[in-house]
């Protein structure tokens, strides 16, 4: 199929070469002259701005948005819809807000195009591995863009699973269950790095990959990283997250779902981002109050 991919950052890119590996056509922009021309030499047809690669397609058009969610992916969509012609599809494979996504569907819909949210996962090994996509919008839109999201995924690793904004809502749930299991998994190792025992915890982790109720890719992930860095020199405990995570909190609030150990994971994110905790300067203070006990200075 011939698609135009806009976007071709780490994920972008891949996605962008992972579809000219299975022989789609693939208009590619990316402001970055020099991603246009990497994505050109494997193949792909480079377009100097939005419009360009809207030129470039044929009807039904498919645009594949994949840039950082928030501005940047409201005004590419806003353009794309005046470019588009009735029948044409935008797709968002970002990770966007599912609010916006039935909005922007909305939008689309009076200009009588499709747009389709497409919460998707794999990071930097879907390249190779394919991407699990969780897609929301109209029958028609997901027909027609199939083959697309076929070649994407790995086998089974494709999913209609609702109308407009359902596919980002999935990917938010998803994306808060990952806190959740990162989270426990770095408070597991923690509790073995602080024992008294000489553990080496790489043995432990690749050990757990084998019949371990807790093996997972994110364990085989980590016993990559501990191969690489057994002590995980240099690396700062600063941990950023991408908005999803808070807003499947504010959903599982909204929906009155208790969801602690999401929560809690947001929490700790944030708290890792402090070098000094106001808060616990504050409870040292009372503590040496009421009781006593003894204060440390900085």
């Amino acid at each position: 199929m011939k698609l135009a991919m806009i976007g071709l950052g780490r994920m972008g890119g891949n996605m962008a070469e992972r579809l000219l590996r299975h022989h789609h056509h693939v208009v590619v922009y990316d402001p970055s002259e020099e991603a246009r021309d990497r994505l050109r030499e494997m193949g792909a047809e480079p377009a100097s701005s939005l419009k360009d690669a809207v030129a470039r397609l044929d009807p039904p058009r498919i645009a594949w948005v994949m840039v950082p969610a928030g501005d940047i992916t409201e005004d590419t969509i806003r353009q794309l819809f005046d470019l588009l012609s009735p029948g044409d599809i935008v797709i968002d494979g970002g990770n966007s807000n599912f609010h916006d996504s039935m909005r922007r569907g909305e939008a689309a819909q009076a200009k009588h195009l499709e747009f389709v949210d497409a919460g998707t996962s794999g990071g930097i090994w879907g390249l190779n591995n394919g991407y699990c996509l969780m897609v929301g919008g109209s029958a028609k839109a997901i027909e027609i863009s199939a083959p697309i999201f076929r070649d994407l995924a790995p086998e089974d690793g494709f999913l209609h699973v609702g109308p407009t904004g359902s596919g980002h809502f999935v990917k938010m749930v998803h994306n808060g269950i990952e806190y959740g299991l990162l989270q426990a998994y770095g408070e597991g190792f923690e509790i073995l790095q602080k024992s008294q025992f000489p553990l080496d915890l790489g043995a432990i982790a690749e050990v757990w990959r084998h019949g371990s109720v807790v093996r997972s890719w994110l364990l085989d992930l980590l016993t990559d990283a501990y191969r690489s860095n057994p002590t995980l020199e240099h690396i700062r405990g600063y941990v950023d997250d991408s908005g999803e995570g808070r807003w499947t909190v504010e959903e599982a609030i909204a929906e009155n779902v208790p969801a602690p150990v999401i929560t809690l994971s947001l929490l700790s994110r944030l708290a890792s981002r402090q070098d000094e905790s106001y808060s616990a300067k504050v409870i040292a203070a009372l503590r040496n109050e009421f009781g006593g006990h003894a204060l440390h200075s900085e």
